[in-house]
């Protein structure tokens, strides 16, 4: 494949859910990572649902895929350090025996990503000493992944006190570049600020995971004038494949290229399983990196 720096994956959001257990749930594990395998990525991140390392790393080397990362919700301000590095530390042997490359770290405090708030208009905010008590807590996280030979990669999220540019601005200010690195997601950075090449090009040297997430701009507009939450936006359609949505990823993908990006690019687009089949959209990503993304050169 070209560009041997990169590997790309497919996130399991696309067949379960995490936030909604109910929907996919007819998804088994060995479905999902032969899916995988047909649409042709080479790895994936650990869902809610999956097994045992020694399980997993089974049914991994029967495919030949590799595991990117996981999601960890981390609740520093709210339950402080202590707690927070007890699970963190937990979290990271499981990912060091499942061979990942990263630990995606969220901060929970406050968050309505769950919720029914209208998440264009009541997400939450952190006052001066909560950054402070955060940014502290992710440099130790951090440090914790490193243990595990893993990297901290923040995701700025819809719906969490780390959303907006600004937000994520003042998170790298206050952070420890050698211990927290940046998660980059086109989805929720083009929805929260309308615009997705900002953030790529003013922190590309903290970048170290990609999500790419497409958004579909006339279904955003809708549910930003109703008032959805989060889950009610992805589950309207919100949010889908590269290639199927308003982004042009030809131009994200040639500024990683241009600033050597090397690590995961991983496809996720929380849908509804029921109206998205999975297989089909997992072949829409990949159609769409084959034939406009792998032809990018610098």
């Amino acid at each position: 494949m070209k560009h041997q720096q990169i590997l790309w994956g497919i996130a399991p959001i696309g067949w379960r859910n995490d936030d909604l257990p109910e929907i996919g749930a007819e998804n088994t594990l060995s479905h999902l990572l032969s899916d995988i395998v047909v649409a042709g990525f080479q790895g994936t991140e650990v869902g809610g649902f999956f097994p045992e390392p020694k399980v997993l790393n089974k049914e991994l080397k029967l495919r030949n895929l590799r595991i990117a990362g996981q999601w960890f919700s981390s609740f520093i301000i709210r339950d402080g350090i202590d707690a927070a590095a007890k699970a963190f530390h937990k979290h990271c042997q499981y990912l060091k025996e499942v061979n990942a490359d990263v630990a995606v770290v969220s901060e929970q405090t406050y968050s309505i990503q769950a919720t029914t708030k209208n998440v264009f208009l009541e997400k939450p905010y952190f006052p001066d000493e909560e950054w402070v008590t955060l940014c502290h807590g992710l440099n130790e996280l951090g440090k914790i992944a490193e243990e595990y030979d893993l990297k901290l990669v923040y995701h700025h999220h819809m719906g969490t006190g780390v959303q907006t540019m600004e937000e994520i601005d003042r998170l790298m200010e206050n952070t420890d570049p050698k211990h927290v690195h940046l998660l980059y997601d086109t989805g929720h950075i083009l929805v929260s600020d309308g615009d997705y090449l900002n953030l790529l090009t003013k922190h590309i040297d903290r970048i170290k995971h990609v999500h790419f997430k497409d958004v579909r701009k006339e279904v955003t507009e809708q549910c930003k004038k109703e008032g959805k939450s989060f889950l009610q936006s992805f589950l309207t359609g919100m949010f889908t494949v590269p290639g199927d949505g308003c982004i042009d990823f030809t131009k994200v993908y040639q500024t990683l290229l241009e600033h050597h990006y090397k690590g995961w690019i991983v496809v996720e687009a929380e849908q509804d399983p029921s109206i998205a089949h999975p297989l089909e959209y997992a072949l829409i990503a990949r159609t769409y990196i084959d034939e406009k993304l792998l032809l990018v050169s610098v």
